[in-house]
């Protein structure tokens, strides 16, 4: 046997073996959601004897025992409740306030999202009709209702009854299976092009256990699936040293678009992924990949339609009445009851450093980024030349797709998305555990770890510097290992010394 062939069975070994423990944890996460009470975000009975100070804005601890849920935040609940009225009352309403004509209230609301086990500020009303949706877009949840129906009509399963299994089941099929999926087309894509085996070991066990994508396995949510979906887009263009072929193209643009469904601002990847391909395979982008890639984005439209009654998802009406309606959590803006995080009121400057270096920092949470923000410089700026010889027509093969060239499209995407959100908002997802907003940008950044790692493993201080950044950000990904939708430890921190509270 050669020498190759015994390092590729070694890899085989070694990656089959991080590969299963990774997806162990994000199963044993799924297998024991509950939500539960933490104390610390409470009020205490007598606030004059609370050491700091007391959570802003004061909750009451529940007077009776609550019911038991493995649903957590706003945000997954939204989600739950579309896919709850889509299967059990055939529509997108989730709920409806009988007198929404008289402004003065009391208002009389009832419906799925008003529920103890469904209630969520992710609403909005149709200020027509009094009828309220979920604020997220609507595909995702449709095509998870058929999930859903199907095991109501094998098992009888329902949300009363039978919510564990319904949402562990839904959560294995949306999380845990792409998740392996995802890992392994990772190490498949370390072993072609990575150089040592400090490198290779290191970046896949970055993948597995040190981004939040293990964090937020054990939640519906739209980051998890989205970052999968990037990473099963960019694997056709890069595997077997980059042969395009049709079918490729067509995976990668279908793949693309759907991550865009899931996070709108993902559009830039398409774009920047379709550039790329017009400038070195421009009949197969036109036929193969911008088609396969409007099949989903057709989808969205269209689900948004049956859902709202316009093509534009919901929350392309946030700051209007659909948001503001008398007794929305966002209409709480610029009045005294406008506390927490959701209003906070920054600076542009200090709202990108905090989103970048500061509490939910892309960089201060995890810093491998660090490494891969390097990597990724660095082959931007080696771009140049191959850029130059497509353009010039002396490179028309079909291994034009490289990873410098892509690593330039993955620098320009990211900048552009950074710049979105500080330019666009100051939120920070409410209660979350990190940057959600940039999460599908994982299978990205991780592939740009390789090079630079590659590069230290040749020295031990380099070899130390990684595996100390490595486990900072194993920490901060699995510091909330009981629940996702709580503040990062370093603004845990923060508060703590009453540094910083919002």
């Amino acid at each position: 046997m050669s020498r190759s062939s015994d390092r590729h069975a070694s890899w085989q070994n070694l990656s089959s073996v991080l590969i299963v423990v990774a997806v162990a944890i994000a199963t044993a996460k799924v297998c024991g959601i509950e939500n539960c009470y933490e104390p610390s975000r409470y009020s205490p009975p007598n606030a004059s004897s609370y050491s700091k100070h007391p959570p802003d804005p004061p909750r009451p601890w529940p007077p009776v025992r609550p019911e038991p849920t493995p649903m957590f935040s706003s945000n997954d609940k939204s989600r739950w409740a579309t896919i709850r009225a889509l299967v059990e009352e055939g529509t997108y309403v989730v709920g409806r306030r009988k007198n929404f004509e008289s402004h003065a209230g009391p208002f009389q609301d009832e419906g799925i999202i008003f529920e103890p086990q469904f209630q969520s500020i992710d609403k909005v009303m149709n200020p027509r009709t009094g009828e309220f949706y979920s604020s997220k877009p609507p595909l995702f949840p449709t095509l998870l209702a058929g999930e859903y129906w199907l095991l109501r009509t094998l098992f009888g399963w329902n949300f009363t009854t039978d919510r564990w299994w319904i949402v562990i089941t839904i959560l294995m099929t949306v999380n845990v299976i792409p998740f392996a999926i995802y890992l392994h087309i990772i190490a498949r894509l370390i072993e072609e092009y990575g150089m040592t085996d400090f490198g290779r070991i290191f970046t896949l066990a970055s993948a597995g256990f040190a981004t939040f994508l293990t964090t937020f396995s054990m939640t519906l949510n739209n980051h998890t699936p989205a970052a999968c979906c990037i990473a099963f887009a960019i694997y056709p263009l890069l595997r077997n040293n980059s042969v395009l072929h049709s079918a490729s193209l067509a995976l990668s643009g279908f793949f693309a678009g759907f991550a865009a469904t899931l996070e709108l601002p993902a559009l830039a990847f398409v774009v920047g992924l379709g550039g790329l391909l017009l400038i070195s395979r421009a009949r197969l982008a036109l036929v193969m990949f911008f088609p396969a890639g409007l099949i989903p984005l057709l989808a969205l439209l269209f689900t948004n339609y049956l859902a709202i009654g316009q093509l534009w998802p919901a929350y392309s009406e946030f700051g209007g009445p659909w948001y503001n309606f008398p007794g929305s959590h966002w209409a709480k803006q610029g009045t005294p009851l406008a506390k927490g995080i959701d209003f906070a009121q920054e600076s542009k400057d200090v709202y990108a450093f905090h989103m970048l270096f500061g509490h939910h920092g892309w960089f201060s949470l995890t810093p491998i980024w660090l490494l891969s923000a390097i990597g990724l410089l660095v082959m931007t700026w080696r771009s140049g030349a191959e850029f130059r010889a497509i353009l010039s027509g002396k490179q028309r093969s079909n291994t034009v797709f490289s990873p410098t060239l892509s690593a330039a499209m993955v620098t320009v995407v990211s900048i552009v998305v950074f710049a979105f959100y500080i330019i666009k908002t100051n939120n920070y997802g409410g209660f979350t555990s990190g940057p959600r907003w940039l999460f599908w940008l994982t299978p990205l950044w991780i592939l740009a770890l390789l090079p630079v790692v590659d590069r230290l493993s040749a020295w031990r201080i380099g070899r130390a510097l990684a595996l100390l950044l490595l486990a900072i950000s194993v920490l901060s990904v699995h510091y909330p290992a009981i629940n996702p939708w709580r503040p990062p430890w370093i603004l845990q921190f923060l508060e703590s010394e009453n540094l910083l509270r919002y």
